[in-house]
């Protein structure tokens, strides 16, 4: 690399790396957790800890960004992980909630949800279970889930070997953490960063439905359940009887910055 451009490199780097964290704060209470409106946005363990390429971090920011200018209740969840190394730009959520694994642990009564952080494979994961939990036990309406993609950052545990772009993927992975330390706490990457690797859509549709949360243990029949990426046509997971059944959507959209200033209507 080029003097001025590694210079240009470090600088960057250091001015993420040195910035000041949020300063101290309470968590909410789950009880005190009340979510206005029809669209909620939860950020899952955005935190260096376990995303130390800060894979996820500028998709974070603008998802937050995203969610504030459409005036979409932002709420963070945080583990006991040193609050030092949690990486949001913006500091001031609606909500701090405590959650050491993703769980849930308040009322998520909007019908859209906008989730962003991590861990794809676990926190974040577990967190969709609970929220899907919640939803199936209240009247049927139409659900969506709206991915960032660029602000989930993943192991890629669920890359099957078999795939014909694992061997790309690996390559890749490998050269992200060229010279770090192994185990979970250094190889992460992007959920877009992912779908880079995969590169032709019918590969992506079939990893990301991998991905979903077991909607199938949750759900019952009488919902429509689709998958979205971006502004493909839908893919449908599970027809249901009539003409308009109630429908869960899954979409992943590689960034808030694809977005308008607007949220999608949901189910559409």
């Amino acid at each position: 690399m080029p003097t001025r451009a590694l210079a240009l490199f470090l600088l960057s780097l250091f001015s993420v790396l040195g910035r000041a964290a949020c300063p101290p704060h309470d968590f909410a209470e789950p009880a005190r957790i009340r979510i206005q409106g029809d669209a909620v946005m939860i950020v899952v363990h955005a935190t260096a800890t376990h995303d130390a390429r800060y894979s996820a971090k500028r998709g974070v920011d603008e998802a937050v960004r995203f969610a504030k200018n459409n005036k979409i209740p932002v709420i963070y969840l945080q583990d006991d992980t040193p609050g030092q190394h949690y990486y949001m730009a913006d500091c001031h959520p609606d909500y701090w909630a405590f959650s050491q694994g993703g769980e849930i642990s308040f009322d998520v009564p909007p019908s859209h949800l906008y989730i962003v952080g991590g861990h794809l494979e676990l926190c974040l994961s577990a967190a969709l279970h609970d929220i899907l939990h919640q939803w199936a036990k209240k009247p049927p309406r139409n659900l969506t889930v709206t991915y960032f993609m660029d602000a989930i950052y993943s192991n890629g545990k669920l890359v099957d070997p078999a795939e014909p772009f694992y061997g790309d993927f690996v390559k890749f992975m490998n050269v992200v953490t060229y010279g770090r330390p192994g185990g979970e706490h250094w190889p992460k990457l992007s959920l877009l960063e992912t779908m880079g690797v995969i590169i032709r859509e019918d590969h992506e549709m079939l990893y990301l439905k991998q991905v979903l949360p077991r909607w199938d243990r949750t759900f019952p029949p009488a919902y429509r359940v689709e998958m979205q990426l971006n502004d493909s046509v839908k893919k449908v997971l599970r027809p249901a009887a009539g003409w308009h059944p109630p429908t869960l959507t899954f979409h992943f959209v590689d960034s808030a910055l694809n977005l308008s200033d607007m949220p999608r209507p949901h189910g559409n």
